[in-house]
């Protein structure tokens, strides 16, 4: 099935990881696939990559979201190489973890220039484009943590509830125009960056068995099942799911207490 059969998608932080697979899904489905990204590099190296693999065609495009200029920058050339856009995943984002009063005030604006305002500033340069169309969609890649709180993530969580809070104003305020606005929260995903934090702990091996542990499926989830609902809500199948946030995180949130029964 080719859902996206010509469709214009732009795909932020799409160098490897959840982004990378979302775009490379995207692509088999049909769709021309922008790569957002920051890392020249990698970014240019999985456009490369997808395109080889699906015979789409790919577009890199070195992007900053936390940088307005950069934005429009990519959406220019978005619309010069490929024309308006149709989906948009803002997929791009950063971990910035202290308490609260070790967050100094360059740490809350990283973090909310990039997971908050970054997301903001990519959708409002597509807008205009899905508001001629009358048809779009925006997903945004939002995490757990846009509804359950982790002690000494601060200010992540602040900024993904505030990124969850943006996905269901904008799918009211256009969901008479034919742009489906929704939102994919993902748990622990079996990424470069988890690798990294397994590796760092000196014990790679138990730091993910760990894990894996704490989820009730056994495991952690892969790039891949995300991308396969962000296809969907890319779709026209989807039209009709306005402002939802799907959570994909093997059951963690919907668990109370494991050891309930040891008070018994």
């Amino acid at each position: 099935m080719r859902r996206l059969e010509q469709k214009i998608a732009i795909v932020t932080g799409a160098g490897r990881g959840i982004g990378a697979a979302i775009a490379r899904r995207f692509a088999t489905e049909g769709a021309r696939v922008v790569i957002a990204e920051l890392d020249p590099e990698q970014g240019q190296q999985t456009a490369t990559a997808i395109a080889a693999e699906t015979g789409a065609e790919t577009l890199f495009v070195h992007t900053d979201i936390s940088d307005a200029a950069s934005v429009a920058a990519m959406h220019a050339a978005t619309v010069a190489h490929f024309g308006p856009v149709d989906v948009l995943v803002n997929n791009a984002g950063i971990a910035v973890f202290r308490t609260p009063l070790e967050t100094s005030d360059d740490d809350w604006d990283r973090c909310m220039n990039v997971d908050l305002k970054g997301a903001w500033t990519c959708t409002k340069a597509v807008l205009p484009d899905m508001v001629t169309k009358q048809n779009g969609a925006v997903i945004n890649i939002i995490s757990n943590h846009a509804f359950a709180i982790i002690k000494g993530t601060f200010p992540y969580p602040v900024a993904k509830h505030g990124l969850l809070g943006l996905t269901r104003s904008l799918a009211l305020e256009y969901a008479d125009q034919g742009i489906a606005v929704n939102a994919i929260s993902p748990g622990y995903t079996d990424t470069q960056i988890a690798e990294d934090d397994f590796r760092a702990t000196g014990d790679a091996a138990r730091a993910r068995a760990k894990v894996e542990a704490m989820q009730p499926v056994g495991r952690l989830c892969q790039p891949d099942e995300i991308a396969a609902v962000a296809a969907l809500l890319a779709s026209e199948e989807a039209r009709f799911m306005i402002g939802e946030n799907i959570v994909m995180d093997g059951g963690v949130t919907i668990r109370m207490y494991d050891d309930i029964r040891a008070l018994d």
